[in-house]
């Protein structure tokens, strides 16, 4: 019987490690699409529209099912819509299409180390050494990965943008972790779903969808010299990089620890900058490379070293796209 249990738990963490893996690839693969539609002459606004508005359609059953969040958790749906969807896309988006995918992505992994100062200096709460070596692992990673030395070689609105990518992640994480101490944590899915659709309603105000230029959705885009029709690049966004991506992130976090599937998410940058060298022929220098994975060395040790209240995790935090967290005994 003990053989038997072990077995099925070591299948499951296995399945949930492919699910994660997975998910980091989906992810790791909408920077390199939106970036065509964006230089065909779709503004970044306009993108992220597109994604949120499609993903939220998809997932409208799931909004239905878990309808009862609006009564429950309206403060959560709010703040994962307007910072963990809206916020974090739009100033990614509108980041790379000024830098490179896989430079406006690292900034993004920043998030953990702001998250820690949040927790050392707003809340006065003390951190571990190894979370301070994280922060500092991260910003001297980034120096690199922007090549400070060189007087930033990049365009300085672009890394304004993704930082402000990064500061919308720590604002969702600091929402969810004041709502860890009231109890049970609602289905990750149902926050998805109705965040996509607080999302949606707030891109709409902002994006004026009504001003774009449909026509370019019928045309083809260029990537790096291969032309690829926009509405596949299109479906991708929608379909892979954010819904499969959200499903089989949630269900591969029920299956493993939230660490474990932390440290798997950050292949997402990975992912993403090999893609953006392969597809869109962005390519890093070896100092940036280097730096990129000590970038993501010392975000996941911030992450890993970020104090809980209790022993309930945030229902979700950061990573490109928002990525999803739960206690490993949700399920």
């Amino acid at each position: 019987m003990h053989t038997s249990e072990s077995s099925r738990v070591s299948e499951g963490k296995g399945v949930g490690l492919g699910l994660a893996l997975v998910s980091a690839l989906a992810f790791g693969g909408s920077g390199v699409a939106a970036k065509p539609l964006i230089e065909a002459g779709l503004d970044p606004l306009h993108v992220v529209w597109l994604r949120v508005t499609g993903a939220a359609l998809v997932m409208l059953p799931l909004a239905v099912r878990h309808r009862a969040l609006l009564r429950s958790r309206p403060a959560l749906l709010a703040g994962f819509g307007l910072l963990g969807v809206a916020g974090v896309q739009a100033f990614y988006f509108a980041s790379i299409s000024r830098i490179p995918v896989g430079v406006a992505l690292l900034v993004e992994y920043l998030a953990p180390a702001l998250v820690l100062g949040w927790v050392r200096f707003v809340q006065r709460r003390p951190v571990t050494r190894a979370a301070a070596l994280g922060v500092v692992l991260a910003v001297g990673g980034l120096a690199c990965v922007v090549e400070v030395w060189s007087g930033l070689s990049f365009d300085a609105l672009g890394l304004l943008l993704a930082l402000g990518a990064a500061c919308c992640q720590v604002g969702y994480f600091v929402l969810s972790d004041q709502g860890s101490d009231s109890g049970e944590v609602p289905d990750p899915l149902g926050v998805i779903a109705y965040g996509l659709l607080v999302g949606t309603a707030v891109l709409t105000v902002v994006a004026r969808p009504w001003t774009m230029d449909f026509s370019v959705l019928a045309q083809r885009a260029d990537m790096n010299g291969t032309p690829v029709a926009a509405g596949l690049l299109l479906g991708w966004i929608v379909l892979i990089a954010t819904v499969l991506a959200y499903v089989t992130g949630v269900v591969s976090v029920r299956r493993l620890s939230p660490a474990i599937a932390g440290v798997v998410a950050c292949l997402e940058a990975v992912v993403a900058t090999v893609l953006a060298w392969v597809l869109l022929g962005e390519h890093l220098s070896a100092p940036q490379i280097v730096g990129g994975a000590v970038v993501l060395l010392g975000a996941f040790i911030a992450q890993s070293s970020t104090p809980a209240k209790g022993s309930v995790e945030p229902v979700a935090t950061g990573g490109a796209e928002s990525r999803l967290s739960a206690r490993e005994n949700a399920a």
